[in-house]
């Protein structure tokens, strides 16, 4: 099982994981450019695509690892063949499960390593891979998968999906595209490296081949000369650390970066827009803000104090850290302006779940649980900019109710690392999930294990909408399981905020930027860097 985050943490600071790690380059175009890509972190937390969850994570595996499908470049709303040779077909057994049939592409090679050279991605892989994604021990996307099998087909190269129930596309392709445990794990190479070192280590099939981690640097990929879409146009991609964001954008104006992940607000994106050589990348997909308020702490317990900490809370004043049209407010934990699911603030406030900033009332509920000195609260807090930012706006509003916040800010790995071992009793997280089922899962149920911030559930809701093969009963369900949420005081939807990258005009990323489920613009065997 991989070390955790915490351990790996300590690592890095002693720097005793990466630097040695490294192999020796594949072949590239001749004159070919390495791109410079800056992420708003001081390290990687894990490259083990199963455990990525961090924006620098999960771009810089989505740039080794193929799916069976892939969201369509550029784009959340449609998908494509990727290691498969088509879509899907999908057939309805007499037991009522549902079988989803792959054929995987003949001659997809992984990427090579002295204890396990470079070969043909197989069956057994995707068998392999799958099965580590499903297993709870060895991937943080288990309950995604809960209930489903996987087996050989019968045709050659063939590959079966089997869900308990029937369940629509928009279930399942998430699931087996190139995002969190869809990403396909060559078995190979796992095994020859080890589940502690493919966390900075990793092998896959993707346009780029890891190189090396430099610890609290960056991390070096380049081109895989024999990827089975073409060999990449870059020499490859340097993923650089550098949490500060002026320094991000001082580094990007004296040459040293092609791309920096931007601050979310729509002045600063407007100034970087207007330097000339520059353009400013304003795209989705928008991640949503959200409070998980832990309904078995000592103090948060008491429904009166989590509803008085809710009615502390004014959307406006976290919108007003990013402005509109990077941010816009979300009224339940799942954003209905992104995906199926979630409440409008008129459905919100039908239900009786637009909760609004209410200081006074706040104040009268925290003294009926007794609480009419307050109390304190000791919350972390990670070094990114939009977590300190709202955690720090966040402070403000329950100080003005009488709870004083004593706000730690830490390394962005190590936060991670605490919030899992209910350090915070109240918890912001900013994610993007691709669907209604994802958002209740990992955060509401019972098979979210450590992210289920809130410790309270909707299984019911959550299995029935599964179970619902109409979608708009499904998604029916989906909301009540946002209502039952928000009338628990456990989750409270605040924004979602899009994505803002800045880059030379010289680079061009071989796609329409829409909206990129894996958190930046996307770096394939397409994009190139010019002059």
């Amino acid at each position: 099982m991989p070390i955790s985050r915490r351990q790996f943490a300590q690592l890095l600071g002693m720097g005793a994981v990466g630097a040695a790690v490294a192999r020796v380059p594949a072949a590239f175009a001749q004159d070919a450019a390495t791109l410079r890509i800056a992420m708003n972190t001081s390290d990687i937390q894990t490259l083990d695509p199963h455990y990525a969850s961090g924006s620098q994570d999960r771009a810089t595996v989505d740039m080794i690892f193929n799916g069976l499908v892939r969201y369509v470049p550029g784009r959340s709303d449609a998908f494509e063949p990727d290691l498969a040779e088509a879509m899907p077909t999908v057939t309805v057994n007499d037991d009522g499960t549902q079988s989803w049939s792959f054929t995987l592409k003949s001659g997809v090679k992984t990427h090579g390593v002295d204890t396990a050279p470079s070969a043909d991605l197989t069956v057994d892989d995707l068998l392999f891979s799958f099965g580590k994604a499903s297993n709870a021990d060895s991937s943080a996307y288990a309950g995604d998968y809960a209930g489903w099998t996987f087996a050989a087909g019968d045709g050659a190269n063939e590959f079966v999906v089997t869900t308990p129930t029937a369940l629509s596309e928009s279930l399942v392709l998430p699931k087996v595209a190139n995002y969190s445990g869809g990403y396909i794990i060559p078995q190979a190479a796992y095994e020859a490296i080890g589940a502690d070192g493919f966390i900075t280590s990793p092998v896959g099939t993707g346009p780029f081949a890891f190189s090396a981690h430099n610890p609290q640097v960056d991390v070096q990929l380049v081109a895989f000369a024999d990827y089975f879409r073409g060999a990449p146009q870059l020499a490859g991609v340097n993923v650089v650390f550098q949490a500060d964001p002026t320094a991000r954008e001082l580094a990007l104006q004296s040459g040293d970066l092609d791309v920096i992940y931007g601050l979310s607000e729509a002045a600063w994106s407007d100034r970087m827009d207007a330097l000339d050589g520059y353009t400013s990348d304003v795209f989705g997909v928008g991640e949503q803000v959200f409070l998980n308020l832990n309904v078995e702490h000592e103090i948060l317990k008491d429904a009166k104090v989590r509803e008085a900490i809710i009615k502390a809370v004014s959307r406006d004043n976290h919108l007003a850290l990013s402005g509109e049209p990077v941010a816009q407010k979300t009224f339940s934990v799942v954003p209905a302006a992104l995906i199926p699911g979630g409440l409008t603030e008129e459905e919100a406030e039908a239900a009786g779940v637009n909760y609004q900033q209410d200081i006074e009332g706040a104040k009268a509920l925290l003294a009926e649980a007794g609480y009419a000195d307050g109390f304190e609260l000791d919350l972390v807090t990670s070094e990114q900019t939009a977590y300190r930012t709202n955690y720090e706006v966040l402070q403000e509003e329950l100080r003005q109710v009488g709870i004083t916040v004593n706000l730690e800010v830490v390394q962005h790995a190590t936060m991670h690392e605490l919030i899992r071992q209910d350090r915070n009793p109240i918890t912001i997280y900013i994610a993007f999930r691709p669907t209604a089922d994802t958002y209740l899962t990992q955060f509401f149920s019972t098979d979210g294990g450590v992210t289920n911030f809130s410790k309270f559930t909707v299984d019911d809701l959550r299995d029935q909408a599964r179970a619902e093969t109409d979608t708009e009963a499904q998604e029916e369900l989906w909301r009540q399981a946002d209502i039952a949420i928000a009338q628990a005081y456990a989750g409270f939807g605040i924004m979602f905020v899009n994505q803002v990258f800045v880059r030379k005009d010289t680079v061009e990323y071989g796609h329409e930027l829409v909206a990129v489920v894996q958190l930046y613009p996307g770096i394939d065997e397409t994009t190139t860097i010019s002059g």
